[in-house]
Order: C-alpha cells, then sequence, then structure tokens
C-alpha cells in the first residue's frame, strides 16, 4: 500500500504543479469557465432574465423600462456574453488538452520503459528455466514472442496503417 499512497502523491504533486504555471488570465478564465458550469449561474440568470423583462413589461411598479420589447438591449447583452463565456470555455478546453496530452506522453513513457522492463524479465526468466531443466517453458514459441525487444516504430507505423484519422 505504500506505493499506491507515493503513487497518489505523485499524481498530487504532478497535478498541483500544473495549477500553479497557470497564468493569472489562465486562472481567471479558469474561474469563469467552472462559474458558467454551475446551476448557480443558471439559476442567476434566470433571475436576472425574469426581473429585466419584469421592468420593461412594467410589472413593477416605481421602475421605469429601460429596454421596452422586443427587448434589443437585453438580446445584445446575452450575445455579447455569449461570445465571451464561449471563449472562456474554449480557453478552458484547450488547456485541459494541453493537461491531457501531457499526461498521455507521460504514460507513453512510463508504458514503454514497462515493457522493456517486462522483456528483460522475460529474458531472465526463459534463461532461469532453460538452465533448471524446463525445456518446454523455456522454449515457449509464445513466451519468445514475448520476450524478444518490441518495435515500438513499427507498430505505431502499422497502427497509423490500419486506422484512418
Amino acid at each position: 500500500m505504500p506505493t499506491a499512497l507515493e503513487n497518489i502523491e505523485t499524481v498530487a504533486r504532478l497535478e498541483q504543479e500544473f495549477l500553479e504555471r497557470r497564468t493569472l488570465i489562465d486562472r481567471v478564465g479558469d474561474a469563469v469557465g467552472a462559474f458558467v458550469g454551475t446551476m448557480t449561474f443558471v439559476v442567476l440568470h434566470v433571475v436576472i432574465f425574469f426581473v429585466w423583462i419584469a421592468v420593461n413589461l412594467r410589472l413593477i411598479p416605481g421602475i421605469p423600462a429601460f429596454d421596452p420589447y422586443p427587448f434589443l438591449l437585453l438580446g445584445m447583452v446575452v450575445s455579447i456574453e455569449g461570445v465571451l463565456l464561449t471563449t472562456f470555455v474554449l480557453m478552458k478546453q484547450s488547456r485541459m488538452s494541453l493537461r491531457a496530452d501531457r499526461r498521455n506522453q507521460l504514460n507513453l513513457q512510463i508504458d514503454m520503459l514497462s515493457e522493456r522492463e517486462i522483456t528483460k524479465m522475460l529474458q531472465m526468466l526463459t534463461q532461469m528455466c532453460a538452465q533448471m531443466g524446463l525445456q518446454e517453458t523455456a522454449y515457449d514459441q509464445e513466451v519468445r514472442e514475448l520476450s524478444e525487444n518490441t518495435a515500438v516504430d513499427m507498430l505505431a507505423d502499422e497502427l497509423n496503417k490500419k486506422i484512418p484519422d
């Protein structure tokens, strides 16, 4: 279990470092993007729209209408807000994609290292089996194939040929 806890600590540290490297603009964008996806944001907008429409239909006495029906100012404000919010959300998605790409690159490096380690262990186990007289196990066809070094470049090329963009 200590290894798992160390791994959790490492992942948490990497995530914290990623968050700390963000610029002020990135942090503001992330905060706006996070707020937009909440129920509080939805409720706030419903209340604002309801009050705006009620005031401008003169349903609230004592408050003069400033954007009479068909609420052109409201339409313009909502359009501008939509453009800005879309931009914030796209910025956040771009950063999330960058973070995911970095994680994938790290995973690839670890997977390639693990593959080399496992291949080496299989080679060592095959030699041990041969020395112990376990010929059937030592010379098993599947074990021999798995004990060969994996040509990652060749596999990547083959995958690119078989799977279209």
